[in-house]
């Protein structure tokens, strides 16, 4: 046990040693933004590496219309089959593209393009197309796997590279196809989503708004905001010391700033959050770290992904506003505190949560 947690300890000082200097509000001091290097990168690489192939153990979240839908998970998903699940096998994809984008030193970087080039080929997007137009799946990884699957076409647009080139050319019917359902879905919702799970609206929006801006789509664009401003805009006093719930992996009062800070203006924003949570202006600010009790149950390891969802929030929000540059601080209490939890030995964490700590330290 004590060479274990010597190990985690300079794994995590490793990551620390590159930092991202930002200008703190409080003249004369600066926080450091964590940051990846290329150690820690190879270490998470590693994660969806193994198991992005492996078929088992696997949740479909299926919907049987008849029996004739049964299928085993690569059949049904021989993209997106690995991992557990289909949004975690999505996101784990995503992470492996941005990571291959940031660091070409990359160690596996010849083994991860044969299993994206083997995953996303033209003929099983098809199919992974075919499936999410079955009557039965309307609301099959609505919005969260939607959201994720905006967010790897994002990557793979902005990826200046041949082989990218292809894969989007792959992905485009399914990403095409998930823009159709968003214009589908949001303009039917009349209530938002407020939970710390899958089906929150504000980060089902948010990448979808980060896609669409990608891509100059003015429309998914404007219809994101207009439902964003419909849905939060008059939005007060977010109840802060609610959070988190038992399973969450995300923070609804966070994912709602996270949306607002993009779709207003700086006036209306600043406006905005003095009515919605006024606290977060104040220097002296605190919110600790989530605590897991146990890393071998699937829903209770969450809390690991409420600590870098939030931390991502937070540095988004520092990094677009001076105002808040003291958050720095908080996320990075957030990041310390679950990295180096993310080890080989506990696949109810690590199939997804090392894309939720990439996404923070991008």
């Amino acid at each position: 046990m004590k060479i274990h947690l010597i190990a985690l300890s300079l794994i995590l000082s490793s990551c620390l040693n590159d930092v991202k200097k930002t200008k703190d509000s409080n003249p004369g001091i600066k926080n450091e933004q964590i940051v990846l290097n290329l150690k820690e990168a190879n270490r998470l690489a590693e994660l969806p590496i193994h198991c992005m192939q492996i078929e088992f153990p696997n949740k479909l979240n299926q919907t049987l219309g008849s029996e004739k839908d049964i299928g085993t998970p690569k059949d049904l998903h021989p993209a997106f089959y690995g991992c557990f699940d289909w949004h975690s096998a999505v996101h784990g994809h995503w992470m492996l593209i941005k990571l291959l984008k940031d660091y070409p030193e990359l160690n596996q970087r010849e083994v991860i393009l044969q299993k994206l080039k083997e995953n996303i080929s033209a003929s099983n997007i098809l199919i992974e197309l075919e499936y999410f137009k079955r009557p039965s799946e309307k609301s099959f990884e609505r919005t969260y796997g939607w959201a994720w699957l905006l967010k790897l076409a994002e990557e793979l647009h902005t990826w200046d590279n041949a082989d990218a080139k292809i894969l989007k050319k792959n992905l485009q019917p399914l990403t095409d196809f998930i823009v159709e359902k968003y214009f589908d879905f949001l303009p039917r919702l009349n209530y938002p989503i407020r939970v710390g799970e899958h089906t929150n609206t504000a980060f089902g929006m948010s990448f979808a708004w980060d896609y669409a801006h990608a891509v100059g789509n003015t429309t998914l664009k404007n219809m994101i905001s207009y439902r964003a401003r419909d849905f939060y805009l008059a939005d007060e006093a977010c109840p802060l010391k609610w959070e988190p719930s038992g399973f969450d992996f995300l923070s609804p009062c966070f994912q709602e700033i996270d949306i607002m800070r993009r779709v207003l203006s700086k006036d209306e924003f600043l406006a905005w959050m003095s009515a919605f949570m006024p606290e977060l202006s104040d220097p002296k600010f605190k919110i600790e770290p989530s605590l897991v009790s146990d890393r071998t149950d699937g829903k209770l390891v969450h809390l690991d992904g409420v600590n870098f969802s939030r931390a991502w929030c937070l540095y988004a929000l520092a990094n677009q506003y001076e105002e808040y540059n003291h958050l720095i601080k908080i996320a990075n209490l957030h990041i310390k505190h679950s990295l180096p939890n993310i080890t080989d030995g506990n696949y109810e964490g690590t199939h997804w949560l090392a894309s939720f700590a990439v996404n923070a330290l991008k």
